[in-house]
């Protein structure tokens, strides 16, 4: 009780510290604190409140927005049953889904069908999502989240709420400052939570029938072993795409492969003692969501095949520290990527906000073949495992949380695509000939820009905004990476061999998330 007492005076202390020295920095030098986007606009995001005390204090204690704020909730808001100014329940934005005709694979010929082509092996291997039990937010559908929007130059709408953008016009908006400060803002007060960003519709629906798949773990090699031919002449074959192929030949040690720098052996002796062999659960493999899933397949060279798999929600919810929730924001873009080598996968990357964690395939959990991603309440952050999930700050007051819930299977709704980064083209492929690509080149936002000070939904304390911009689409997300992690290619990317390694495994095993269900 003591030490718990101790650790809570010793964080409130910090954070009050760090309180008063970001607040007199920022008095002092504004531009020293600029970490986001949002902080660029700092002082007229100040200025855009009434309240002269709101004014100062933000500006000299760092406080703002203290008249808005309110304690984080369960649950975001209250649910109203309103639509849009001058909009009804009409589905027309379904029709946006296709291309309008203007391709036919019927037309094309054998070199433009290899062009669009996505290997069989690819849908084999499709990631299956456990969305979380308590979800408020689910999956969306970026058409239409479209029909619910407005385009705005950073604040100021450049088209009518009745002239909706579509997936085969999105592309236009790029004509405003191209696109950079665009921004698809909801028609609707998010607290109000329409219908359209809550996504209820889009559960997943259990199948109804199907034989049974038991699901597997192989966090401890014990069923397929070590991975099979995970040496690092082989994973120099794959690792980078961008490296020559004279150079990875005898070049390319294991500190330079991803390899994790110690293996835990305590936790691969917990995780073989506590599941023995056995298959964690056995159930019918995911059901169909309303909200369609994206999948762009870029062929890198050197039998190097890499697979995202892109899931779309209308709305982030951010996260609470202290009781204080940060992060909220319209739109939301996750991926999952699986790398391929010969037709074989050899590793897959989690998005977790700006990062996430890249595993073996023979690491993660499968239902038969197919890996299994875990989806975080709210965040919508892809994890390997059920369970609580600390990052950045110690304690674990910053955290997602996962479980076993819905399990969707994207494979049954999905729209598909090959690109070719070096042409910047995007074209639909031959399981989906029908779907428009001009969403895609979209520069701007897909949500609201922050909201300003003045705004009542509106606060920042500790330098963090309760509603932050919305985010980049698809084409921002580091498709030409040579590595399978986010991050810069010239940092490494460690690829874990089995799931928890190091104290994460410990706090995963001591939470209970690893019972069998």
């Amino acid at each position: 009780m003591v030490q718990r007492a101790t650790a809570a005076i010793v964080v409130l202390s910090s954070l009050i510290a760090y309180v008063l020295i970001n607040s007199l920095i920022r008095a002092v030098n504004p531009s020293a604190f600029v970490w986001s986007a949002e902080d660029k606009d700092e002082v007229r995001w100040i200025a855009s409140s009434h309240s002269w005390f709101d004014r100062k204090a933000c500006r000299w204690l760092g406080l703002c927005g203290t008249a808005h704020y309110r304690a984080a909730r369960p649950r975001l808001g209250q649910h109203k049953e309103t639509l849009s100014p001058g909009e009804s329940n009409s589905s027309s934005w379904k029709a946006f889904w296709s291309n309008g005709g203007n391709l036919s694979d019927t037309t094309w010929d054998e070199s433009e069908r290899s062009r669009r082509e996505i290997p069989d092996y690819v849908f084999q291997y499709a990631p299956l999502v456990h969305l979380f039990s308590g979800e408020q937010f689910w999956p969306g559908d970026i058409a239409e989240h479209l029909y619910h929007t407005t385009p705005m130059l950073n604040y100021t709408p450049v088209r009518s709420q009745q002239d909706h953008p579509t997936l085969r016009d999105l592309n236009q908006l790029n004509q405003f400052q191209e696109g950079r400060y665009m921004y698809l803002t909801s028609n609707d007060n998010v607290e109000d939570r329409p219908p359209w960003m809550e996504g209820e519709k889009n559960i997943p629906d259990p199948p109804e029938d199907g034989d049974a798949v038991p699901s597997w773990a192989d966090w401890d090699g014990r069923v397929d072993g070590d991975a099979p031919g995970d040496t690092p002449e082989e994973r120099a074959k794959w690792y980078d795409a961008g490296q020559p192929e004279q150079d990875r030949e005898g070049k390319m040690t294991p500190d330079k492969l991803g390899y994790p720098d110690l293996e835990d052996e305590w936790a691969r002796d917990e995780l073989r003692k506590r599941y023995g062999g056995e298959a964690i659960r056995t159930e019918r493999t995911g059901g169909h969501s309303n909200a369609p899933a994206v999948l762009i397949v870029m062929d890198k060279g050197n039998g190097i095949v890499d697979a995202f798999w892109f899931y779309f929600y209308s709305f982030n919810l951010g996260n609470v520290v202290l009781n204080v929730r940060f992060g909220n924001h319209v739109g939301d873009w996750e991926h999952c990527l699986v790398r391929f080598h010969h037709g074989k996968p050899k590793a897959l990357f989690f998005s977790a906000h700006s990062a996430g964690e890249a595993y073996s395939y023979e690491a993660v959990e499968k239902f038969g073949e197919r890996p299994v991603i875990y989806s975080a309440l709210g965040t919508h952050a892809m994890y390997a495992t059920p369970g609580i999930h600390d990052y950045i700050l110690p304690w674990g007051l910053l955290h997602d949380q996962t479980d076993r819930g819905p399990l969707w299977d994207p494979l049954l709704n999905s729209h598909s695509y090959t690109y070719d980064y070096d042409n910047d083209t995007l074209l639909a492929s031959t399981s989906s000939p029908d779907s428009p690509t001009e969403w895609f080149y979209y520069n701007g936002h897909w949500g609201d820009k922050f909201y300003p000070l003045g705004d009542h939904r509106q606060y920042r304390f500790a330098g963090q905004y309760h509603y932050v911009d919305g985010p980049l689409g698809p084409r921002f997300k580091h498709l030409d990476r040579r590595k399978v992690c986010q991050g810069p290619d010239e940092g490494p990317c460690v690829i874990k061999n089995y799931i928890g390694e190091h104290t994460r495994a410990k706090r995963w095993l001591d939470s209970g998330s690893g019972s069998r269900r």
